[in-house]
């Protein structure tokens, strides 16, 4: 698993380091509080306690600033912390920065795809491309795999 360190929207740093001996979810997403962002993100704070009781600690995961997640996770009172990867690094590194096209028109942005990481660092299970209403079901799958 590639190694990372970024904020949070809380202002903590958060890396792979930090993180190892945790069993945790990165859920890469395109963008704030957009229709499918806040689908896929509000689906998962309504889900919460069910996702949460398999042990795992759960960030989102966009090209969004701090400012903007924090805008995001207050507005839609989101229980779990937002992780800036402004200039996508976090999103090169984990193979999820890919060319899109929409409208005719082909352009770089995030594939909506998590990882379930396990406390020895290693990535357990992708779900690449995955759907926002979808999303929670799949996660719930795989955690009790």
């Amino acid at each position: 698993m590639p190694a990372f360190e970024t904020q949070a929207d809380d202002g903590a740093t958060v890396s792979s380091e930090s993180l190892m001996g945790r069993r945790y979810i990165l859920y890469f997403y395109p963008k704030d509080d957009t229709p499918g962002c806040t689908t896929q993100a509000c689906s998962l704070r309504d889900n919460f306690e069910r996702v949460m009781a398999t042990g795992v600690e759960v960030f989102g995961v966009s090209p969004d600033s701090v400012a903007s997640h924090v805008r995001f996770r207050q507005k839609f009172d989101l229980p779990y912390r937002l992780l800036a990867d402004v200039g996508h690094p976090m999103a090169d590194a984990f193979g999820t920065w890919v060319e899109k096209s929409f409208a005719g028109k082909t352009y770089k942005g995030v594939e909506r795809t998590s990882f379930i990481i396990g406390p020895d660092g290693r990535v357990e299970h992708t779900l690449p491309r995955v759907k926002p209403v979808e999303h929670v079901d799949l996660l719930m799958e795989r955690l009790a795999a």
